[in-house]
């Protein structure tokens, strides 16, 4: 039966995404798998808005047990209006949980909202802490497994590549990365853009050589003379790297051209 509990008023309330990850994979060959997020401002999940709510959007098992472990009682969910597309690598889904919590008013512990995530997802974004690229992110296990330095500022421009893929909570299938790690604390630490922008191309590279598909991003990072380039490790999201104001004319009209859809810029990254 639907319910028809009459909600308070629900604040309204924006949720930014990410668009895949700086790093990801694993820590170690049976160590967690762990990422840092590229933070994307320019995307995000409104509430309330036009689109369905959760009980649209997840099981009715799922979404029961989601308000039950926050607290909320019987719950007439908000309309949704997300920016990205789910299984893109953008966080859609983390981020619809996220902006429907809120919404009903919750404002408890980042932490206990992880956890009610991932009970409902199987693997989560940090979307819901404050600064979620300055954590090294145990997404199936929803912790934060170290503080971190925030990337450098820098410029993004990215879209989609291929059909939309959700996560696998299941799939542990991706490279270690425990040396990426490393390089990232001294590079954040420095505010060494080139050389995150380096550790982010390689963890790119290791995730297609091991999963696949081959995508044109290594090739218009050249083309385009962009720092690097990182992906969504398991979804369709590609993005090129720029040092801030050097993106190049044409850099747009190069990934369509590629075959990228969505195609957009935004920055990211920085102390603030």
């Amino acid at each position: 039966m639907a319910d028809t509990t009459t909600p308070m008023a629900r604040p309204a309330t924006r949720v930014p995404g990410h668009f895949g990850e700086w790093i990801q994979g694993r820590l170690g060959p049976d160590g967690p798998v762990a990422l840092v997020t590229l933070a994307c401002p320019a995307l995000a999940v409104a509430a309330p808005g036009q689109g369905p709510g959760l009980d649209r959007l997840f099981s009715p098992r799922a979404v029961a047990g989601f308000a039950r472990a926050l607290g909320l009682g019987p719950v007439a969910w908000p309309g949704l209006d997300p920016d990205m597309p789910m299984g893109a690598g953008a966080g859609a889904s983390t981020a619809c949980l996220v902006a429907s919590a809120r919404a009903m008013g919750w404002e408890g512990d980042p932490q206990a909202l992880a956890r009610a995530c991932l009970d409902v997802e199987g693997a989560t974004d940090p979307l819901m802490h404050p600064a979620p690229d300055r954590l090294l992110w145990a997404s199936r296990e929803a912790r934060n497994l170290e503080d971190l330095a925030p990337p450098p500022r820098c410029e993004i421009v990215g879209g989609y590549l291929g059909t939309p893929q959700r996560t696998d909570p299941e799939d542990h299938d991706f490279p270690d990365i425990s040396d990426l790690v490393s390089f990232w604390r001294g590079a954040v630490a420095r505010d060494d853009l080139a050389a995150v922008a380096g550790i982010a191309t390689e963890s790119a590279r290791r995730c297609t050589a091991l999963r696949g598909p081959d995508d044109p991003i290594d090739a218009l990072a050249r083309d385009l003379g962009a720092l690097g380039h990182a992906r969504a490790h398991t979804g369709t999201a590609r993005a090129l790297i720029f040092a801030p104001g050097k993106v190049p004319d044409g850099a747009t009209a190069a990934l369509r051209d590629a075959g990228l859809s969505g195609v957009f810029g935004f920055a990211t990254g920085g102390a603030e």
